[in-house]
């Protein structure tokens, strides 16, 4: 693997999730990361400062409150940080949010990735990696998922902003000799997990003894993907950055919703009290992700089993709870 020691790295996103564990992951390598992150409301402020506040301590990183549709401000930050790889990370997201907000998903994803492209051409930065999404393959009927499958038919705003950029990343990596890495996630979850998202809401839920959504008959499937093995695809993705790929990166073992609402009680070791509801718009049915490629281009390996990766989700909840019932 090639080495990153001393390279100049922007993460758009910093203080999200994936974001905040992909910035430790960087410094522990030596590598010069600024973090931009405009602190956006979706959740509560406070959670994406804790995210970051041992990453502030750090001679290695750098940290900027700012928007990446703020043209001035990208471009203030190649010029005095002198950037070599950009990780695009900064997103609105959510399938349910994006189809009662589209325009604001638009105005963000799409307009937001191209002031990014435009500044990577303008100030010479060779490599850049964006972070799109499993909800791309919509109702795929075919699984397990494939980069070469057909992803002309999005089932939500937020996944057609996701298309759209792997499409405008395309035509900058064609024009403008930019190599470019699109990361298709699968249903990331761990440590620090956005509060909307199953794992968080249902753990959270139950542990304070109240009822958990659940949408549908339970037969629902997502790849689950522990956030260690998301960040390991990620930095070998940064390393083997070239031309222009799309690679999976998903556990390839989708669980049901109802098993995971199981193994959830059993990482909490309380039961939880069921809401049923029915299905949402712009919920796939299920998500399976093929990792063949990833496997054999980045050595991505995938090894997090369900049960442990809920474990030290748990753990991090119980020590965090005050920060944990925040939304």
């Amino acid at each position: 693997m090639t080495s990153l020691s001393n390279k100049k790295i922007l993460v758009t996103g910093a203080a999200g999730f994936i974001g905040s564990h992909l910035c430790e992951r960087l410094t522990e390598q030596k590598i010069l990361v600024t973090g931009l992150d405009n602190f956006d409301d979706f959740y509560s402020r406070d959670i994406k400062e804790a995210n970051i506040k041992d990453l502030l301590l750090l001679d290695n990183f750098k940290f900027i409150e700012g928007d990446i549709r703020n043209t001035d401000c990208i471009e203030s930050i190649l010029t005095e940080e002198k950037i070599e790889t950009i990780v695009h990370l900064a997103a609105k997201a959510g399938v349910r949010p994006s189809i009662n907000d589209p325009v604001s998903y638009q105005d963000v994803n799409i307009n937001g990735t191209m002031v990014l492209l435009e500044a990577a051409k303008k100030f010479n930065v060779k490599k850049f990696i964006f972070a799109s999404s499993s909800s791309v393959y919509g109702n795929n009927k075919k699984v397990p998922f494939s980069e070469n499958d057909n992803v002309d038919f999005p089932i939500s705003p937020y996944a057609a902003t996701k298309k759209a950029g792997e499409l405008l990343c395309h035509t900058y990596s064609h024009l403008y000799d930019i190599d470019i890495t699109c990361l298709r996630y699968f249903t990331v979850y761990g440590p620090r997990q956005r509060p909307d998202l199953a794992i968080h809401k249902f753990s959270r839920l139950i542990e304070a003894n109240q009822p958990i959504p659940v949408f549908g008959d339970g037969s629902m499937q997502r790849d689950f993907t522990y956030i260690d093995d998301t960040i390991d695809g990620t930095m070998a993705a940064i390393n083997n950055c070239r031309s222009y790929e799309i690679y999976n990166l998903g556990e390839s073992r989708p669980v049901r919703l109802d098993k995971l609402i199981c193994e959830i009680e059993k990482a909490l070791g309380k039961k939880a009290i069921i809401n049923r509801l029915p299905m949402q718009p712009g919920d796939v049915y299920q998500t399976y992700a093929d990792v063949t490629k990833a496997k054999a281009a980045l050595g991505y390996e995938p090894k997090t089993e369900l049960s442990e990766g809920l474990a030290k989700f748990v753990k991090w909840l119980r020590a965090n709870n005050r920060l944990a019932s925040k939304k």
